[in-house]
């Protein structure tokens, strides 16, 4: 029991030795801002180590890191279509704005700022496309919410690192017209390139029946009688090859084939 005094006035003296603890710890990938009985000191304090007044002094931090938000909601199109829109951003407070940062946001960019603003952004240039617009012209949409974002976050020291639309998604009665459009616009393509063969394959037809009347006229203006001569003399002398010597034993006309001329 007699230890029990001892005891309480060591963890007094610790205790009042790390609240008057005059040093501060700036980490990486932030920046310092001093509060002296509340009001911020106009000074930003970089990575390190830093003096501070005990009990009068705080030093808080505030992140200049890249930092990644989240969002959705419905916004309407140009043609009146509800739209729901996903997006994603990342985003960094400017280390010379962290006083402001600070002070009119509360240390809170993200909740102050960033989320109403994108919400702002998309559904104003969401109102400018119509909705098949929105999924053709994906790009300068993106682009014209970034240009809508960046104008209003500047004010307040933030910067847009990037910006994607992650999706849009349209109620079920347009899902299915662009699902029939898409249909519709396919069949009228098959159609087209049917049309393209047949047509092409009706003129290999004529080209063929044209290249063979050709070769068969060519064919008839080079059967001349000199010609048919030739095919009887050469149609004989076959003849004459495949003959054994021998006459048929019955007759019953003429002899065929050739005419035979005793000699003298």
């Amino acid at each position: 029991m007699r230890n029990l005094p001892k005891i309480a006035i060591l963890i007094i003296v610790l205790v009042g030795i790390f609240a008057l603890t005059p040093f501060a710890t700036i980490p990486a990938g932030y920046r310092g801002v001093i509060t002296t009985f509340g009001k911020p000191v106009e000074e930003v304090y970089s990575e390190g180590i830093h003096f501070v007044w005990p009990f009068a002094q705080t030093m808080h931090k505030v992140s200049v890191a890249i930092q990644k938000g989240e969002g959705d909601g419905d916004a309407a199109s140009k043609d009146l279509q509800i739209v729901h829109t996903k997006v994603a951003i990342n985003y960094h407070v400017r280390p010379d704005a962290v006083i402001s940062v600070y002070r009119d946001l509360g240390n809170e960019p993200g909740e102050r700022i960033i989320a109403p603003s994108v919400q702002e952004a998309v559904k104003a240039v969401t109102a400018r496309f119509t909705a098949e617009e929105l999924i053709s012209q994906r790009a300068v949409v993106r682009n014209e919410i970034v240009a809508a974002l960046k104008e209003r976050m500047d004010r307040h020291g933030l910067v847009v690192d990037e910006f994607s639309i992650v999706n849009f998604n349209f109620s079920k009665t347009f899902n299915e017209a662009i699902e029939a459009k898409t249909t519709a616009d396919q069949l009228k393509m098959k159609a087209e390139r049917d049309l393209q063969r047949i047509d092409v394959e009706a003129k290999q037809k004529i080209s063929r029946a044209r290249a063979e009347a050709e070769s068969l006229a060519l064919q008839r203006a080079q059967v001349t009688p000199e010609l048919l001569h030739l095919r009887e003399v050469e149609n004989q002398a076959k003849a004459i090859e495949k003959w054994d010597g021998h006459l048929p034993t019955t007759t019953g006309g003429a002899i065929p084939f050739i005419n035979l001329k005793s000699g003298n």
